[in-house]
């Protein structure tokens, strides 16, 4: 089929190099030129694993991209919108960047055309486009469709290509007969509903998983009070097949770009409908608090933070991506900061972009071991492997004091305090 992605994120690329390598004709569009330049080059613009080589692997074959809406529109039969749709001032989703791009298709429709809607976007955003693109399409006809996408990222061409399941909310059987046929190679569950219950599952997932990592987060702060482990408790917990062992990982708190911003558009959504949503509100609460509770227990272990040197090793929200939006690094790196300490930080991908978001006096290192280096605290707050491999006994021979507080749980306690370190994690 062929099929005009609108918008090169980090849904929008892997989107379009997924369905290109499933043998579709796909055309990325966004309206930076520049990034519409390099991906020509076959330079990938954002980490994530495995999409270097689906690129080349598709590059002006099933695959190209173009600053040219009008034509992209003109040439699909399927127009994917995949801009970002970020947190307004009072929580709720931004939609401009959709309707702007709804207005801009809808300029451009010739023929019957399905408009998918695959950002993550409020229930009634289907409708939404719908009317924006009636306005300004002349009669042509075409269908509206929500077709939420369920990609993490480090793991989205995996995902991508492996699907739990796809969900399609639409009430024309005409649109549900092709994009069943579109997806009918991954042979993954298919469902079928009403376009608000399809966006109404997106936000339900994130808020489950996001609630999962508030629980067992504040399940680690009963634990570290009473003498409990919380990787014990999570691994018992685990075992039952009700509860899984998806997202029972205690840390610093959930970021990224879906979790924070889908739960308050939700909290949001609830909240214009009549009702107020104490729980996810609760989720929000315990991730902020664990972000503090983590800065505090760095300023516990030193006594006072004014003047200490603080060894950051993470900035990313997770590994296995360099995306820092909302990430709890980011944020705790900022309080330590504001406590006087001195912090040095690294990351394997996201340096570059942790460079916008985090205040000057931020010192950058080239590598985890000059990240320590005269440090009185070593702080994991993303848990790469680089981290887990390195060399702890030239670690604590760089270090002025051998503190380490884990905030990912990623290394094992007893062969760290073998080493003569200090170790802390969190509800261990």
């Amino acid at each position: 089929m062929k099929i005009a992605v609108i918008g090169t994120g980090y849904v929008g690329l892997v989107t379009a190099a997924c369905f290109a390598n499933l043998g579709h004709a796909v055309i990325g569009v966004d309206k930076d030129e520049e990034k519409i330049e390099r991906l020509n080059r076959g330079e990938v613009t954002i980490y994530e694993v495995g999409l270097p080589e689906l690129l080349l692997r598709n590059l002006g074959r099933n695959l190209n991209f173009t600053t040219n809406t009008d034509n992209a529109v003109r040439v699909s039969e399927i127009v994917f919108i995949t801009v970002g749709t970020p947190q307004g001032e009072e929580g709720e989703a931004d939609m401009s960047y959709v309707v702007e791009a709804a207005s801009e298709i809808a300029a451009s429709i010739k023929g019957y055309k399905i408009i998918v809607n695959k950002s993550t976007m409020p229930v009634g955003s289907t409708r939404l486009v719908e009317r924006v693109i009636k306005e300004k399409a002349g009669g042509e006809e075409f269908d509206v469709v929500s077709n939420p996408e369920f990609l993490r990222e480090g793991t989205a061409v995996r995902d991508f290509m492996n699907p739990d399941r796809i969900v399609v909310g639409t009430e024309s059987q005409k649109a549900a007969g092709i994009m069943s046929e579109l997806y009918r190679s991954l042979k993954a569950p298919l469902f079928i509903t009403d376009a608000a219950s399809a966006e109404m599952i997106k936000y339900a997932s994130n808020a489950f998983l996001a609630t999962k990592v508030s629980f067992i987060n504040a399940i680690a702060n009963i634990c570290e009070a009473t003498g409990a482990d919380v990787k014990e408790v999570a691994l018992g917990m685990g075992y039952d097949h009700r509860i899984g062992f998806e997202f029972l990982r205690s840390g610093p708190g959930f970021g990224g770009s879906c979790f924070p911003k889908d739960c308050q558009a939700l909290i949001e959504i609830a909240r214009g409908s009549g009702y107020h949503f104490y729980l996810l509100e609760g989720v929000m609460q315990v991730n902020r608090e664990q972000m503090e509770l983590t800065a505090g227990k760095v300023e516990r272990r030193l006594g006072e933070l004014s003047g200490k040197a603080v060894a950051v090793w993470g900035l990313a929200f997770k590994a296995n991506t360099d995306d820092v939006r909302d990430s709890p690094a980011v944020e705790i790196v900022r309080l330590l900061l504001d406590g006087g300490a001195k912090v040095r930080v690294y990351d394997p991908q996201a340096m570059e972009n942790a460079r916008t978001l985090l205040p000057e006096g931020v010192e950058y290192a080239r590598d985890p071991l000059h990240t320590v280096t005269d440090a009185d605290l070593l702080l994991i707050l993303t848990d790469w492997d680089e981290f887990k491999m390195q060399d702890f006994r030239k670690v604590g021979e760089l270090m002025k004091s051998r503190e380490v507080l884990d905030a990912r749980n990623c290394l094992e306690p007893l062969s760290i305090r073998r080493l003569g370190f200090n170790y802390e994690g969190i509800g261990r």
